[in-house]
């Protein structure tokens, strides 16, 4: 079994550079620390967006299981194409009012 030394010296000149080069890294640098709470900030905010929209995306899921047990207990049929047609005419009529709505 090689020691960390031996295995240090048959490294790459280029890795052996990276690392003399992390090695000289002033840690109290407050530039330094600047861009690693810019880089925290980013990476939770990121986090915290994806979080908001799993949430959204099960409070919907649930919205939908709530509206097909409904539709189931008032005996409608989602897969009927009369129902579908009625759907998308609603909607269309409900995106022009709301578009003519923010024209004002």
């Amino acid at each position: 079994m090689k020691s960390r030394k031996e295995v240090k010296d048959q490294q790459h000149p280029a890795a052996q550079e990276q690392d003399e080069e992390i090695a000289a890294i002033d840690l109290t640098d407050p530039e330094l620390a600047d861009a690693a709470l810019k880089i925290q900030a980013g990476f939770r905010g990121a986090k915290a967006r994806k979080d908001k929209m799993k949430k959204e995306e099960a409070e919907l899921n649930q919205k939908l299981v709530t509206l097909n047990t409904e539709a189931e207990d008032l005996d409608i049929d989602l897969s009927d194409p009369e129902l579908n047609k009625a759907a998308t005419k609603i909607q269309a009529t409900f995106r022009g009012h709301k578009q003519r709505a923010s024209d004002h």
